[in-house]
């Protein structure tokens, strides 16, 4: 089976109200397709970043949050992965401020995990950046999984 990691955005969007904006609007109801149809094809999995991340903010809503990554599997956060993050910031491919981006993609890359499911679009299902960041995982003896939105990993 294969695995995805699902990070926050996806898990946000997949709970979240339903937006006025009509293109979240459309991400929302994928995810939703996405986590009723698909999940049980994957093994799905967090990590720590996740739960901090899905417990910040409105305490209603980060209790929805929580609840639904409560049955999840989570990947440990090794000293690889915090090395691999390290890496990925020091190489200047992502901005200082979005160090947890690092973070997802070093978890996922050191547990060697297949997809990386994420609605971030500026810094990680980005072509240009994803592809830089595949060359730091690359040199410090890891595969990136394949980053994308869950429209890519909806299946036939």
């Amino acid at each position: 089976m294969e695995s995805v990691y699902l990070e926050t955005s996806f898990i946000s969007y997949l709970v979240a109200r339903p937006s006025r904006d009509v293109i979240v609007a459309g991400h929302q109801q994928t995810t939703q397709e996405w986590w009723a149809n698909r999940r049980s094809e994957f093994e799905c999995t967090i990590s720590q970043v996740v739960i901090d991340e899905a417990s910040a903010g409105d305490s209603a809503e980060a209790q929805k949050r929580l609840k639904i990554i409560a049955g999840l599997a989570e990947l440990e956060i090794t000293a690889d992965a915090e090395t691999l993050a390290e890496a990925i910031m020091a190489s200047g491919v992502l901005p200082p401020h979005v160090a947890r981006d690092a973070a997802h993609v070093a978890v996922a890359s050191v547990h060697a995990v297949d997809y990386l499911l994420t609605w971030n679009c500026k810094h990680l299902a980005n072509a240009q950046i994803s592809r830089r960041i595949s060359l730091v995982c690359e040199k410090a003896g890891h595969r990136m999984p394949i980053i994308c939105t869950p429209e890519v990993l909806m299946g036939e």
